[in-house]
């Protein structure tokens, strides 16, 4: 049911560097050409471009800098917000106004996209397709209301500055909510080379070039090369959580008997982790920011992208938070302490043995259901790729070849994932969330959900935020690599 593009063989691609699959950099008569030659014109003009109206209720200054972090005795050169990895957390209320000014002190351009946020088109930060790129020297006021409330982040959509250091948690908090919880404890994952080992760029020239050479042993554990189903492209020197190394692990310090809420943000450019408190249960709240039933579990699987909200009792002791990247050796830590002691020379739980939970074992909170509604477009997305060349692509396309998926204001819309390729992919779509399965069904609600090798997967979504959106895989790689696509309103 997609639209016929009138002009299917235009090659763009020596117009975009390999930096520009991520975000979207064409050169101005590239995009001219590409916008001439597709079936959808001016989808963003109705998309007020103005600022929202009533008082700012917060001003935040963010600056992109170079910056050196220690990680764990190891300084490593990072790009990052205000000299810390991950950024500050920026804190807001849903239906508040936010205007956000991102100082570019990088070498090269950047850009923000707030991940989970169904944000105007104008400011969803995607150069090239939403929002101008910010030029090195240069800054821009991302200037929006908060849309919805939960566990979300932000990161750029510039090559694959994801995997520098650049992201940071926004946390949406619902004035309507009762907190039945002690502690509110955000705990970002991460994989990490910048500094330490290869740089993504190199790291990405070399997949390019064929990873899988005669060097790959020496690159392994140092940014180099890997594979497997779920593993992953890259095997990293480090693990993260909240910017530290397992060997000066971030401490959260409770008394025995309190009830922490984690907030588990997957900020790694190519790592699914497995999740596990030594000695506890956990109990899946939320999803992608949205609450579930509530689902007790041992271990807990996240994808790049993906955002679990979890409850623990604190038991009384010293306990191991592990965070196990599939299909590669290494781990991130971190600490819930609520009692003196030291942790077990091997930190690694029990708990991660167990079969991990992941959203396709949740369900919606009846009352975040998207309504009951037979689709009035449905489109199917076939998710497929090679290590060797190194190009991803959805429907047979990388982005510069991609005909875009084109939706009109208010249709109920259902996208047919399958999965062909013997890589995990997680997919993020940019302004909407979906539900998995039909709309009106008991599956969670996301923006970004984990596909496994040969697997296939439903999702409803509303059509009402119009614009430009997105739509790829957040394996920032395979990401560069082609694996994305669009939606587009028509007029």
């Amino acid at each position: 049911m997609s639209s016929k593009n009138v002009c299917q063989g235009l090659d763009v691609s020596s117009s975009m560097s390999r930096r520009g699959f991520l975000g979207v950099s064409l050169s101005a008569a590239a995009a001219a050409a590409l916008s001439s030659c597709t079936s959808v014109r001016n989808t963003t003009a109705d998309v007020p471009s103005s600022a929202p109206a009533g008082p700012v209720a917060q001003e935040i200054s963010l600056r992109a800098q170079e910056s050196q972090i220690d990680l764990g005795g190891r300084v490593a050169t990072a790009w990052a917000f205000a000299g810390q990895v991950p950024g500050r957390a920026v804190r807001a209320k849903i239906g508040e106004r936010v205007r956000i000014t991102v100082n570019n002190d990088l070498p090269e351009e950047t850009s923000v996209h707030w991940h989970g946020l169904a944000v105007p088109n104008p400011m969803d930060g995607v150069p090239g397709l939403t929002t101008p790129a910010i030029a090195s020297g240069s800054s821009f006021a991302y200037d929006f209301v908060v849309p919805d409330a939960g566990t979300h982040w932000f990161h750029p959509h510039t090559g694959l500055q994801l995997d520098t250091g650049l992201y940071a948690p926004f946390i949406v908090e619902d004035p309507r909510e009762i907190a039945r919880y002690d502690h509110d404890w955000v705990v970002v994952l991460d994989d990490w080379t910048q500094g330490v080992g290869k740089d993504p760029q190199q790291i990405f020239d070399d997949l390019v070039a064929g990873g899988q050479r005669s060097d790959r042993g020496a690159m392994m554990g140092m940014g180099g090369m890997g594979m497997g189903a779920d593993g992953g492209d890259v095997t990293y020197p480090l693990y993260l959580i909240n910017g530290k190394a397992a060997t000066d692990p971030d401490i959260l310090r409770v008394q025995p008997g309190d009830t922490v809420r984690m907030r588990i943000i997957n900020a790694a450019a190519d790592s699914i982790f497995t999740v596990a408190v030594g000695g506890h249960r956990m109990t899946i709240t939320h999803t992608d920011g949205y609450p579930v039933r509530p689902v007790g579990t041992q271990s807990l699987r996240i994808g790049m992208g993906e955002r679990y909200d979890v409850t623990v009792k604190a038991g009384d002791g010293v306990f191991p938070v592990v965070a196990q990247p599939a299909g590669k050796g290494g781990y991130a830590l971190a600490i819930l302490r609520s009692a003196t002691g030291q942790l077990p020379r091997d930190p690694i739980p029990a708990e991660l043995s167990a079969y991990p939970a992941s959203a396709d074992g949740l369900q919606a909170d009846p009352g975040v259901r998207l309504p009951q509604a037979e689709p009035q477009r449905t489109y199917d997305l076939v998710l497929s790729g090679s290590m060797a060349p190194y190009v991803w692509t959805i429907n047979g396309a990388t982005y510069d070849r991609a005909q875009p998926l084109t939706v009109q204001a208010g249709e109920p819309v259902r996208l047919r994932l399958s999965n062909m390729s013997m890589m995990t992919h997680p997919v993020h779509l940019h302004g909407h969330t979906f539900q998995v399965g039909p709309a009106g069904g008991t599956g969670a609600r996301k923006d970004t959900l984990l596909l496994p090798p040969m697997a296939r997967a439903e999702v409803d979504l509303a059509a009402d935020n119009p614009g430009r959106w997105m739509l790829h895989c957040h394996n920032a790689y395979h990401a560069e690599a082609g694996m994305m696509t669009r939606l587009d309103y028509t007029t």
